[in-house]
């Protein structure tokens, strides 16, 4: 039997796939476990400088939960948490800078993946969408994030009416940072992987602390709370690195210290 979930190290990069093409990538119980222990084993990863969240074939990056009788996708009741919701916490608290290579639709409990991400490359294929009220539920723990990525008038709308949109709907509204077409996909999220190994990763690890730690906070707070984060940034030796490599006009080597 296949693996539901591929994970593969290509240099500083972990490569997590949705494997269930045949399915069109829906997620289960099963799948929701793998995608934690893909991100866990990334975050223990000393070398690791990127995660990239991809998936098989090209009709779908994720259609949702997999609801069919026998689906695997299982939700208990009497637990407060749920292990979607966690996956979603897991990656928030992750220190490396998350891609979502998204290679086809994107519908439901997909959007959440794609919104996990600190950044999203799609087809110009890809439809989008939260149909869950077509079918008596509500996109619950999806709203989490994506009330964060996009107005709330499209939220509302998305999530009222269930209807799908097309990539440039979802790139004008936050969702997506480049559309491209099938060709140029897989060049443009390596380049994007490329472009972040070749940063600083302890400025990285660092400045997605203090992204998290902003949200919500008033400018008072926000401000006295960068001036520290910035002076001890100074001290790092990525910092001391990048200082020097800019003023000998070289490139930085940067351990991520």
């Amino acid at each position: 039997m296949n693996a539901v979930v591929l994970r593969e190290t290509r240099g500083a990069a972990h490569w997590i796939t949705l494997n269930r093409p045949e399915k069109r990538n829906a997620i289960n119980t099963e799948v929701v476990d793998l995608l934690q222990d893909g991100f866990r084993a990334a975050m223990a990863d000393p070398a690791a400088r990127v995660i990239v969240l991809t998936a098989a074939g090209d009709k779908a990056f994720c259609a949702g939960g997999d609801l069919q009788p026998g689906g695997g996708f299982n939700l208990d009741v009497a637990q407060p948490r749920t292990g979607y919701g966690d996956l979603l916490r897991l990656s928030q608290d992750c220190p490396l800078p998350i891609i979502a290579a998204v290679n086809g639709d994107c519908i439901a409990g997909g959007m959440g993946l794609l919104s996990l991400a600190d950044i999203a490359i799609s087809v110009d294929s890809a439809r989008f969408g939260l149909p869950e009220v077509k079918i008596g539920l509500f996109p619950m723990q999806v709203m989490s994030l994506l009330a964060r990525l996009a107005p709330p008038r499209l939220v509302r709308e998305w999530s009222l009416t269930g209807e799908l949109f097309d990539a440039p709907t979802a790139q004008a509204a936050g969702l997506l940072n480049h559309v491209v077409e099938r060709a140029d996909f897989v060049p443009k999220v390596e380049s994007t992987v490329d472009a972040l190994c070749a940063r600083s990763p302890s400025a990285i690890r660092r400045g997605k602390y203090a992204l998290k730690a902003l949200d919500g906070m008033s400018f008072d707070q926000a401000i006295s709370f960068a001036e520290g984060q910035i002076s001890l940034m100074t001290l790092s030796g990525d910092a001391q690195e990048g200082l020097a490599a800019f003023n000998e006009k070289r490139p930085p080597q940067f351990r991520g210290d």
